[in-house]
């Protein structure tokens, strides 16, 4: 049926939201799998299965995670003050094989590195008591300062809208002096921002 009557969820900056065809392909991600999501978690769409297979190559093991993004993803913050937004909750879902995929990568010395504020909801929603365990259901986890990550220890995102939860968390990972650099040096060079935009990676 979604594919029958559906439309792709472009994002309302991107041509007043009206889809062209090329959209069905440009505006997802090659791993995606489950349909659901309002919007593509756009930090992914720089990857392509050439590329995935390139950093299998070099070592890297890819795991995967869920998450519905929903509408809430599209407005702004307007509470005076952080902690009085509520953030929207999303169905994510964190499979036992990718827990035992990212243990496994920690016994080795190896990073954790989510692709996506999506990503990193669903891995720090899963650590919330501590150790990392499977997780399904709804999740509505601000992540905003002083929040102490648990699960993640690199952030590829893209540069995101003034006043969202999606900077708030990019701010929060990475630190109030070297996000608001990054974000000076994207307008300088003339960086593309937003869904189709570039990406940083958080180290």
């Amino acid at each position: 049926i979604l594919q029958r009557v559906g439309r792709v969820p472009l994002p309302p900056y991107i041509r007043k939201g009206e889809m062209v065809e090329a959209d069905r392909e440009a505006y997802q991600t090659v791993f995606a799998r489950h349909p659901g999501a309002v919007a593509a978690p756009t930090a992914g769409l720089h990857f392509t299965e050439s590329l995935l297979r390139k950093l299998q190559r070099m070592g890297v093991v890819l795991a995967w995670v869920t998450l519905h993004v929903g509408p809430g993803t599209f407005k702004p913050i307007v509470a005076q003050r952080l902690a009085e937004h509520r953030m929207h909750a999303e169905w994510a879902d964190l499979t036992e094989a990718t827990v035992r995929t990212i243990e496994a990568a920690r016994q080795r010395g190896g990073r954790v590195v989510a692709v996506g504020t999506t990503c990193v909801r669903v891995l720090e929603t899963a650590a919330l008591e501590g150790a990392l365990k499977p997780f399904t259901g709804l999740t509505d986890l601000f992540i905003r300062p002083p929040y102490q990550f648990r699960a993640v220890d690199a952030l590829m995102t893209n540069f995101h809208l003034p006043r969202t939860t999606l900077l708030v968390l990019a701010y929060t990972f990475g630190g109030r002096d070297l996000i608001a650099r990054a974000y000076q040096e994207a307008i300088r060079e003339e960086y593309r921002f937003y869904s189709y935009g570039d990406a940083m990676l958080i180290l």
